[in-house]
């Protein structure tokens, strides 16, 4: 039998959450042509911010890697409602795009998204889930998360 994004997640031991409702004047999804864009998603765990502060002081880069992976989580629960639950129709994580909230001298920008880029890497097998990426760092995000991931995925 053929692995799946859904088996893969599996065997990941993660369960997607509801997609999170916007909380402002965009939508969490937008389809054009074959692409999906997904806005930015925060490090929100059971409605929570897993961690709040800034890369480079009070958040260790473990702690910003752990958030940029439950970013893509969230951002793999907005795709799946977006495709009504078949993560099989993606053909390409085109790009990542990642925030770090952050102090000026931090440079780890690239390990942190990683828990993001890696995830993505280990959910949609081969080239499928390799992907174009930008990280950067920012002097603050929203709820004072310390992490934002968005994405743009090429669907059938």
């Amino acid at each position: 039998m053929m692995s799946t994004p859904e088996s893969r997640l599996a065997e990941l031991n993660i369960e997607l959450p509801v997609a999170a409702a916007p909380v402002a004047n965009y939508l969490p999804v937008v389809r054009t042509g074959n692409l999906l864009v997904v806005s930015g998603q925060l490090p929100l765990v059971d409605g929570k911010l897993l961690i709040t502060g800034k890369l480079g002081a009070e958040v260790s880069n473990q702690a910003g890697t752990a958030c940029a992976r439950a970013c893509f989580i969230n951002i793999l629960a907005q795709l799946n409602t977006a495709l009504g639950g078949d993560l099989s129709r993606v053909r390409r994580v085109v790009r990542l795009g990642g925030f770090m909230a952050c102090t000026p001298d931090f440079t780890d920008h690239a390990a942190v998204m990683n828990g993001a880029s890696d995830l993505a890497a280990a959910v949609f097998a081969g080239e499928v889930g390799q992907h174009a990426r930008s990280t950067v760092g920012v002097p603050s995000l929203p709820l004072n998360a310390p992490v934002e991931v968005e994405a743009m995925f090429e669907v059938a």
